[in-house]
């Protein structure tokens, strides 16, 4: 038998994994302490999926939420309502995808910099289950196209005003539950106090701070 497939994990390990997608948002130190706790190939491999299609949806509500673009789709006349939900998720798979690799390496520098050991693997876990609560954000657009239809993609439509500061501050709220999941998780993994894992988040926005003048300046 080769070395991957005694790697590959079972149907019930992954069905495991899947449904910690949903427990990380109500018992989030269970979930990241059976990270800690399997540390095998066959588990990391196992949470591989269900990560991936965390940060899918994770990207996909970070451009609904917070991208100016997105709330202008429609001024344009030749995007219709059918084609803001394909371009919504190519953006989200996009960003995601980018967010995720950048920010494991954020969250691995965060971590590194409190004097913890980790790789960059296990980084990128950690951040990728603790998107699940800005994944769940996605739950409130429903809401939102019911009550304003196509005016949350159009300048000056029924949503501004109240309604666009109401459901931002929502989806701030989505955003800081996942920092906090994020603070939890790695406090958990490694065993630290609440100070050493937010100082370790607190380096990671740094970091990714970092990134981003880089990325500016090299665009420059």
């Amino acid at each position: 038998m080769s070395a991957n497939a005694e790697a590959a994990p079972g149907p019930s390990l992954q069905r495991e994994w899947w449904l910690n997608t949903l427990r990380v948002l109500r018992h989030p130190r269970a979930v990241f302490r059976v990270i800690h706790d399997e540390e095998t190939e066959e588990g990391e491999i196992a949470r591989q999926e269900p990560i991936f299609a965390l940060i899918i949806l994770a990207g996909t509500a970070a451009v609904l939420n917070f991208s100016t673009s997105a709330r202008e789709l429609m001024d344009d006349p030749a995007i219709d309502g059918a084609l803001v939900p394909v371009l919504a998720f190519l953006a989200g798979l996009l960003y995601g995808v980018i967010g995720y690799w950048l920010g494991g390496l954020a969250v691995l520098l965060g971590i590194r910099g409190a004097k913890g050991e980790t790789s960059w693997r296990e980084s990128r876990q950690i951040l990728g289950y603790s998107l699940a609560p800005l994944a769940a954000s996605l739950g409130v657009w429903p809401l939102r196209l019911a009550l304003y239809g196509s005016d949350s993609f159009r300048t000056g439509g029924s949503d501004e005003g109240a309604g666009s500061w109401i459901f931002t501050a929502i989806a701030l709220g989505f955003l800081a539950w996942s920092l906090a999941v994020l603070v939890v998780g790695t406090r958990e993994v490694y065993g630290w106090t609440v100070v050493r894992a937010i100082g370790a988040l607190s380096l990671a926005v740094l970091a990714m701070l970092g990134f981003g003048v880089l990325a500016l300046v090299l665009g420059a």
